[in-house]
């Protein structure tokens, strides 16, 4: 076993934030002092990156806009064993990190996630509650997660995790994609109920309920093309042969009646959608062995980089 103890990285993706970024940087440094703390600068237009460098932060910018930018440069840049991914708006409770992060070495788990309780009425905006089950319940029909705050910005990591992640998602979907990456590999992971707060005075949430919520929406359903081929393929097929068999039995009955075909044109575009329904099907039979394989060579690669089994509790 090691005899340094792990090095924690405070990972906070960050744009417009002058008026949380200071105290969330704070609440960081004090509860786990022995780790960095890295604010990621997303083209702010105010004193963002004045105020987090005041705090004690290291910071740095990504200039590609978009939350799934900057996660997918903070991953790429930072080397530590446990990473801590928060948001710089000071909604989450830094007091409980220590105890997340134990929970991870302790358990050898790849993700502890935040949970978000709200403490006040205006914390958590009822059309986020409410898309959030929404996206979550669709996801975890999809993708059998058992998580019941898919959303949440608050994840303790490990670094086999983080270093087997190929992020794809450019804005707020990643964390949907985070969640379905660990699902999909078998990652152990866990919920935990942290406390979410408030955004104090002058700071504006960036997530816009109807604009993201389609967004992410539509990366659930590339995620189930791309990692559930059967499943997609499967759905196109029974659309095309239900619309097909619609179409062609009143076809069909006619002819028996009367050994003619009158609606010729209504009997080749049943014809039609009854081969793309069985394209379809072939399609979704062909790629699930496909993303069979891609599958196990990234559980490999996943296997290949040391768990948080292996460090010295801090």
């Amino acid at each position: 076993m090691s005899e340094t103890p792990p090095r924690i990285a405070v990972l906070i993706p960050c744009y417009n934030e002058e008026a949380a970024i200071a105290q969330t940087v704070a609440d960081f440094r004090a509860a786990l002092p022995m780790a960095t703390v890295y604010v990621y600068d997303n083209n702010s237009k105010d004193q963002t990156i004045a105020r987090a460098k005041e705090a004690g932060a290291i910071v740095r910018s990504e200039p590609r806009q978009g939350k799934g930018n900057v996660v997918r440069r903070m991953f790429a840049d930072i080397e530590a064993d446990v990473y801590v991914l928060t948001d710089g708006d000071d909604t989450y409770d830094a007091t409980v990190a220590p105890a997340l992060v134990q929970k991870l070495l302790d358990e050898s788990y790849d993700i502890v996630s935040g949970r978000r309780i709200a403490t006040a009425k205006d914390a958590y905006r009822a059309g986020h509650v409410l898309g959030n089950k929404l996206l979550t319940g669709l996801t975890a029909l999809m993708f059998n997660v058992r998580l019941l705050d898919m959303l949440t910005g608050y994840r303790i990591m490990s670094r086999r995790f983080v270093k087997s992640f190929p992020v794809i998602s450019a804005g707020f979907a990643i964390e949907t994609e985070l969640t379905v990456h660990a699902v999909r590999l078998l990652m152990p992971m866990i919920e935990v109920d942290t406390k979410y707060k408030e955004r104090p005075e002058g700071s504006v949430s960036k997530l816009s309920t109807y604009k993201d919520g389609f967004k992410i929406l539509f990366t659930i359903i590339s995620l189930v093309r791309e990692e559930r081929p059967f499943i997609f393929f499967g759905a196109l097929f029974a659309i095309f042969a239900l619309l097909s068999l619609i179409l062609g039995i009143p076809v069909v009955l006619e002819y028996v009646r009367t050994g003619y075909v009158p609606r010729l044109p209504t009997a080749v575009l049943s014809v039609a959608l009854m081969l793309l329904a069985f394209l379809s099907l072939f399609s979704g039979l062909i790629l699930d062995t496909v993303t069979r394989g891609r599958w196990e060579l990234k559980r490999l690669s996943y296997l290949a980089i040391t768990g948080p089994q292996g460090l010295k509790k801090p």
